[in-house]
Order: C-alpha cells, then structure tokens, then sequence
C-alpha cells in the first residue's frame, strides 16, 4: 500500500505502521492514542472558536503523538487537522522543534500562542 497521500482508506494503516507503544497490548490501545489526534483537533478548533488556548494540555497531547506515532506524527496531523487550523498547529510543532524543513512553509504562525508558548 502506498503512502504518498493519506486518504481515509489508508490512515489507519499508515498509523498502525508507525506506531510504536511497548504498553499497548490492545487495539483498544491503539485507538485510545489515535483518538489524541480528535483530541488535539477539538482543543485547537476551541481555540479558533472562542480564543480559549489550553497551552499543556496541547504540548502533551503532541509529545506523546510523537512518542507513540514518531515521524509520521506530522503527516497524520496534517491529515486530521482542518487546514484552517495550520497556523497554531506549525506554531506548536515548531516550538517543539519537530515540524520538517519544508513543510507548512507558506503558512504563517499564530502571535497569540507563539506569545504563550514563550511562557513556558
């Protein structure tokens, strides 16, 4: 199966590839870390939405998207994420130093949770 473009046929199978978690035993598992990426899209969607910006709560969620899901956390974001969404996604990623050289290099970044994010 190729990878080149996720689409809703093969994600599960581009993550079930990539995922790497020694405490999963279950699928159930493996679902309960996919269902972090609905998570983090309903944290940043809020967000948009009323302003409200659950900082932690985000930078968890993504770190152990990476831990679990690695390289290919990126591409699954991309894929799971409103593209109205980008701007604080890159502005996430980047302050944890794990967007790839390339990659959502024409959109801007969001002021409001760079300015957050630098509190940490």
């Amino acid at each position: 199966m190729r990878f080149d473009i996720l689409t809703e046929d093969n994600y599960i199978f581009f993550a079930i590839r990539n995922y790497n978690n020694p405490a999963s035993v279950t699928k159930d598992d493996f679902f309960d870390d996919m269902n972090r990426f609905k998570y983090l899209k309903r944290l940043l969607k809020k967000y948009d939405q009323t302003g409200d910006l659950k900082t932690h709560l985000i930078v968890n969620h993504l770190i152990i998207l990476f831990n679990t899901f690695g390289e290919a956390t990126v591409p699954l974001l991309l894929y799971k994420i409103d593209r109205s969404l980008f701007p604080v996604l890159k502005t996430f990623l980047e302050f944890l130093d794990r967007l790839p050289t390339g990659v959502l290099k024409n959109t801007s970044i969001d002021s409001y949770a760079e300015a957050e994010l630098s509190q940490l």
